[in-house]
């Protein structure tokens, strides 16, 4: 007997969409984003060996999963389990439960995700900063900080502060600002809380807004809240991030690095990470490195985290003076 290659979703969501042939196809593409129809079509071109027994497989997956979506719309999460554990049994009905519910959370929205980040905001701009804050936060991370820079300054900082503060949220909540904003839309149902916003959030958005829109909501934000500004901050550019810089930044910072803190930030990293530093310094210093590391063990992962933590710190006391450069979610503009 042929062994049986094991299929990750998306691969499953294909062979799903071959069953049920080229009209339905078409019929379900109408709901789809551009990148997910891209993402399907390929996965469609290239299945091949898919047997019988596999689309049966699939496709009794995909109705369980219906069903149980429908049963947690129509009476709750318990309701649904409870059904579903008498007609799968425990096991089947928590796993069918769980996805369902991952979907539910990320539906909250989902017009506003397939909107121009221009209309959204003549749409929210008027609202409570609260609301804004909590419908940026269910938006993908690059249109919700299109979204934030357009917004006025004084709203921007308020906006942002709310964001990295922000951990769950109700669904009646959702609920309700959702019905405001379109009456087009269903509410969500049972919907579970969802963690939504907080600083790493906030951090992805900065990554991504214009380099004055980035230096004036972490400079008034650091003015009454100082550790909520640097935990964003640092969330902004971690370690790894340092291997993007131009070969001239890499080069800069590495003059103002402690040997030892260089030493022990290395510890665990990949190759690559490892190279990128490697080539940006003379071959007499990473030979000594290299050779220094050999010896080095035990090393703490807190150990670790702290003198990445200050290499990080150099980076932006560097970028902070003009020595050096960091990208800015592609908006950086040059000058010839």
């Amino acid at each position: 007997m042929a062994k049986q290659v094991q299929f990750d979703s998306k691969k499953k969501a294909a062979a799903v969409i071959i069953s049920l042939g080229a009209e339905a196809a078409s019929q379900i593409y109408k709901y789809l984003r551009e990148d997910e129809i891209e993402q399907l079509t390929l996965e469609i071109a290239v299945l091949q060996d898919l047997t019988a027994e596999q689309t049966e497989q699939y496709l009794d997956e995909f109705y369980n999963l219906c069903l149980a979506q429908k049963y947690v719309t129509e009476g709750g999460i318990e309701y649904a389990r409870e059904i579903l554990n008498k007609a799968l049994g425990t096991q089947a009905a928590n796993t069918l439960i769980e996805r369902v519910n991952k979907t539910i959370k990320t539906r909250a929205f989902d017009f506003l995700r397939k909107a121009d980040p221009k209309h959204l905001i003549s749409m929210i701009q008027n609202e409570h900063p609260q609301t804004i804050a909590l419908i940026l936060s269910y938006l993908r991370a690059g249109q919700a900080s299109e979204v934030l820079a357009e917004l006025p300054r004084e709203l921007q900082l308020d906006v942002a502060e709310r964001i990295a503060v922000m951990d769950r949220t109700s669904p009646e909540m959702v609920k309700e600002v959702e019905k405001t904003l379109s009456k087009r839309f269903s509410s969500v149902a049972s919907m579970d809380f969802a963690q939504i916003g907080g600083v790493k959030y906030m951090a992805e958005i900065m990554n991504s807004v214009d380099r004055g829109t980035e230096k004036y909501i972490l400079e008034e934000m650091a003015k009454h809240d100082p550790q909520l500004a640097e935990d964003i901050r640092q969330r902004m550019f971690v370690f790894e991030d340092i291997t993007t810089l131009e070969p001239s930044a890499i080069q800069r910072f590495l003059r103002d690095v402690d040997t030892k803190d260089l030493l022990i930030a290395l510890k665990g990293s990949s190759e690559e990470i490892s190279q990128a530093f490697y080539q940006n310094m003379s071959t007499r210093m990473a030979e000594m490195l290299k050779e220094d590391a050999q010896y080095l063990h035990g090393v703490r992962t807190s150990d670790v985290e702290d003198a990445r933590q200050r290499m990080v710190a150099i980076v932006h006391k560097l970028e902070e003076s003009g020595e050096i450069l960091i990208s800015r979610g592609g908006k950086d503009e040059f000058i010839d």
